[in-house]
């Protein structure tokens, strides 16, 4: 059965793409930097798995997709869940445990969520998402979405 495409496989790239690219990838360092000074000081606890120096990847992909789309990743999620559009503001707030995090502060660092941004999250366990994600994929298939 032949399978239809979304988009092209090429895409002019203007200034203002990469200003955002830029911004997002300040963004995610910025918010990574703090939350990584923090877990030093002890005040976040539990893991903490950073996406230094991977900013390029959230950026880029993230413009890729379409707004229905959905998105999972592995267990380094701070930045794909600032890269889908999750207010920094809760996703530190996720780190503190806090009730107003993205996920009332149960996921922590690894199992970050968002069900109005169709971000299918974060999952601690290595290459746990791809059975998850394939899932995921094969629903939107059957539904021909």
């Amino acid at each position: 059965m032949p399978t239809k495409q979304k988009g092209s496989t090429k895409k002019n790239v203007t200034q203002d793409t990469y200003i955002q690219w830029y911004e997002l990838m300040q963004l995610i360092r910025d918010f990574e930097f703090n939350a990584y000074r923090l877990v030093g000081q002890q005040k976040i606890s539990g893991f903490c798995h950073v996406y230094s120096g991977e900013e390029a990847v959230v950026a880029g992909s993230m413009s890729a997709i379409e707004k229905d789309d959905k998105t999972i990743t592995a267990y380094r999620d701070h930045g794909h869940a600032l890269g889908v559009g999750i207010d920094p503001k809760y996703v530190m707030a996720e780190l503190f445990g806090k009730i107003d995090g993205c996920t009332k502060g149960k996921g922590g660092s690894m199992h970050m969520f968002s069900k109005d941004l169709n971000f299918f999250g974060g999952h601690g366990i290595v290459g746990g998402c791809i059975p998850l994600g394939t899932g995921i994929g094969f629903a939107e298939k059957y539904k021909e979405s």
